[in-house]
């Protein structure tokens, strides 16, 4: 069994100590022999016969909390309560709250609030349903929607276990573009149940962020409640992903002076990211795209039961090209990957053109390290935030869906996708651009403002948006 390793090497532990059969000394010293030093010490209780203390202890190399654990556990009179460290305190109680705009502090407050003034609201929004835009939280909501099947790399871990998930991406929807996000994480896999429990709750929201929905049910849901909503649908896995790929690989193909009709691309992958990376790259003029997935490069002479793969081959690989990854990278110029670590070797990325574009982003281990191949890769991208270049999903969703709520658009179209994608890309000035600064910090301030306003231009530019706001 893997022994348990904790956030920056700090944890907090509980420790009762039972002081007619124990003193503190014999609980420091085990924690310090079995790797752990003790930095802060704070009593929780005391009484006659025990003594109750948090334990903030900082790791060495050598210490990991299973080891703590059972030094302390062959010590009579000493019982280790539990362990915490700094990611779990985080999310004690959720990560997120509701708080009123404005205080109840008397009866008349109340009365315009809740009952019975109220009353007349709720009639003007009878009246004319699109009041709620007005009159409601409907102008600046979103709900973060997910079935816990497909989360983040852990795979189908339920509803119950996304929740930290969708109150993370909640968080970052108020603090990057003042969004007010709900995780809504639904109990039931059925893609029918689902569709309906969306359309049912959409009343209340501006805008849906499906999440963490696995493929190819994603397709479907997607596609059925863009049909049947009149707000932004929005399925970050797919098109936040494609979004920000797409703003990094304008400026990997500046760089290196490619232009993207005659680019070639191999895309490794072929789920919900892949299928919206290339759709993405399509809408921005790539003509020659080859994906491969775990059955080989998939071609228009072959027969897929997977729908999105025989879309996907009958829209990519002109020259129908057979084989595996091999097959596919040699002569390519990019690579794409959206798949599982430590697929791409070296002699795969020295078979492709010179100056090859590298986007390993599987997660949380790429396709290939970059320092494998730095001396031979023009450009080298991943998912991971250790590494330059970090193609984040943060980049897009808050900006994009600012713009849409603020245009009050009915759909995220194409338009609005490519918008938001050039938007992205132009943050980084042709000064700044380099090899390893081809995509802008989640961090930069520039980055949710330029993104809204080019969505919005977009939205009213489509005919999607119902208002036009001031830019």
């Amino acid at each position: 069994m893997k022994e348990r390793s904790m956030d920056g090497k700090t944890i907090i532990l509980r420790v009762e100590i039972d002081i007619q059969q124990a003193q503190f000394g014999k609980a420091a010293t085990a924690i310090e022999t079995a790797g752990g030093d003790i930095i802060a010490i704070d009593v929780i209780h005391t009484d006659k016969t025990t003594t109750v203390r948090d334990l903030t202890v900082k790791m060495t190399e050598a210490g990991t909390a299973d080891r703590i654990s059972a030094a302390l556990g062959t010590l009579p009179g000493i019982r280790l309560q539990h362990i915490s460290d700094r990611t779990f305190l985080l999310h004690l109680g959720g990560k997120i709250t509701v708080q009123p705009k404005t205080p109840i502090q008397n009866r008349d407050d109340l009365s315009r609030v809740y009952t019975p003034d109220v009353a007349r609201v709720c009639q003007a929004i009878e009246q004319d349903p699109s009041k709620a835009f007005t009159l409601t939280i409907k102008r600046n909501t979103v709900a973060v929607v997910s079935d816990g099947s497909a989360v983040l790399g852990l795979g189908n871990i339920g509803p119950y276990a996304a929740m930290p998930v969708m109150e993370g991406k909640a968080m970052l929807f108020k603090q990057f573009a003042d969004v007010d996000a709900f995780p809504i994480c639904l109990d039931t896999q059925d893609t029918e149940q689902i569709i309906q429990a969306v359309k049912q709750l959409a009343p209340g929201f501006g805008g849906i962020n499906l999440e963490d929905i696995s493929a190819p049910r994603c397709f479907e849901i997607e596609r059925r409640l863009r049909e049947e909503l009149d707000i932004p649908v929005f399925h970050d896995d797919q098109h936040g992903t494609a979004v920000v790929l797409f703003a990094a690989m304008l400026n990997a193909l500046k760089l290196t002076g490619r232009n993207i009709s005659g680019t070639r691309f191999v895309i490794c992958g072929i789920g919900a990211a892949g299928t919206a990376c290339t759709k993405m790259l399509l809408a921005g003029g790539a003509k020659h795209i080859i994906g491969v997935d775990r059955e080989g490069i998939l071609t228009a002479d072959r027969h897929y039961d997977n729908s999105m793969w025989q879309w996907y081959a009958e829209h990519t690989n002109a020259e129908k090209k057979t084989g595996h990854l091999a097959e596919a990278l040699a002569g390519a110029d990019v690579f794409i990957g959206v798949s599982a670590g430590g697929i791409l070797s070296r002699a795969h990325v020295e078979s492709m053109n010179a100056e090859p574009i590298v986007f390993a982003m599987a997660n949380p281990e790429p396709e290939i390290r970059p320092e494998l191949v730095e001396d031979i890769v023009a450009v080298f991208a991943t998912g991971r935030s250790d590494y330059p270049n970090q193609i984040n999903n943060v980049l897009c969703f808050p900006g994009i869906f600012r713009g849409a709520l603020d245009s009050r658009a009915t759909t995220v179209n194409e338009e609005m996708k490519l918008a938001a994608a050039e938007a992205i890309a132009a943050v980084i000035s042709d000064d700044e651009l380099s090899p390893m600064y081809i995509i802008p910090s989640v961090f930069n301030a520039k980055v949710v403002e330029e993104v809204r306003k080019r969505v919005i231009h977009a939205a009213i530019e489509s005919g999607v948006a119902r208002r036009h706001p001031r830019e």
